[in-house]
Parts: C-alpha cells; sequence; structure tokens
C-alpha cells in the first residue's frame, strides 16, 4: 500500500538518445527546457506533448537536483511519466566546459552565408546552455 502513495507523490522520469538511456528515476520535480520557456511538471501533471529547446533538464528528489543538457528533441507527459526524446543529452558531469569554449569561439566567427550563420547562432544557443550547466555544478570555477 506505501508504494501506491508514494508513485502517486512523484515522477518518473525518462530520458532516451538514440544511443542510450540517459535518465530512468524516480523525482519529485522536473524542469525541461521547452522551445520557448521552461516548463515545471509536479505528480498529478495534465498530460502534455512539447517540443524540446536547447537547455537544462533538471530533475529533483528530496534535496538532491540532478542537472541534464538537452539538445532538443520532445517530451510526453502521461500518467505521472516524463519522457524525454532527445537526439543528445549529457548529465552535468560529461560536460567539458574547456572544449564547449572552444565551440563558442569558433561558432563566433564571421559566417560566409546566412546557413551558416543560423547554424553557427544554434551552435552558440547549445554551447551557452552547456556552460551555464558547468557553472551550476561548478560555481568556484570561472567558465
Amino acid at each position: 500500500m506505501e508504494s501506491t502513495t508514494s508513485s502517486a507523490a512523484s515522477l518518473q522520469c525518462v530520458v532516451v538518445t538514440p544511443e542510450r538511456a540517459v535518465l530512468d528515476e524516480q523525482a519529485d520535480f522536473v524542469a525541461v527546457p521547452m522551445y520557448d520557456g521552461e516548463l515545471g511538471v509536479l505528480p498529478g501533471r495534465a498530460p502534455l506533448i512539447g517540443r524540446l529547446g536547447y537547455g537544462e533538464l533538471r530533475t529533483v528528489r528530496g534535496n538532491q537536483t540532478k542537472r541534464f543538457f538537452i539538445d532538443g528533441g520532445f517530451v510526453q507527459i502521461r500518467s505521472n511519466t516524463v519522457t524525454v526524446l532527445t537526439p543528445r543529452a549529457l548529465t552535468a558531469e560529461e560536460i567539458q566546459p574547456d572544449a564547449v569554449v572552444e565551440k563558442l569561439k569558433s561558432a563566433q566567427k564571421p559566417a560566409p552565408t546566412l546557413e551558416a550563420q543560423e547554424a553557427q547562432l544554434k551552435d552558440q544557443m547549445r554551447a551557452r546552455a552547456q556552460l551555464r550547466i558547468a557553472r551550476k555544478l561548478h560555481p568556484e570555477d570561472e567558465l
């Protein structure tokens, strides 16, 4: 009986990429980066399917917060399950700030065509989102 009560008061968060299952665990709260802002999800949320943007996915369980970089995709919320399908997801620990800074510098160089400029803008947004997540993991470092 107790497991039914606890499962009703929590969410199951599943994050899947084409290569691997990144996360499959319970959470009290999940925040996902939608293409037009952040969406917070608590148990009992109405069903939803939405398009994800680039940014931070957070899960909170008790006093523990886990952070992930999500590179677009889709989210489905149904029956206290948050399912994220994304082409790429990284844990905060997997983000390599030095490599991200180099990608950001590279994406800020002049581009010859409009298409290249649009691609660079997306690369800049991805890099900045990753750096924000890395800063939260290591606030004492200057990234």
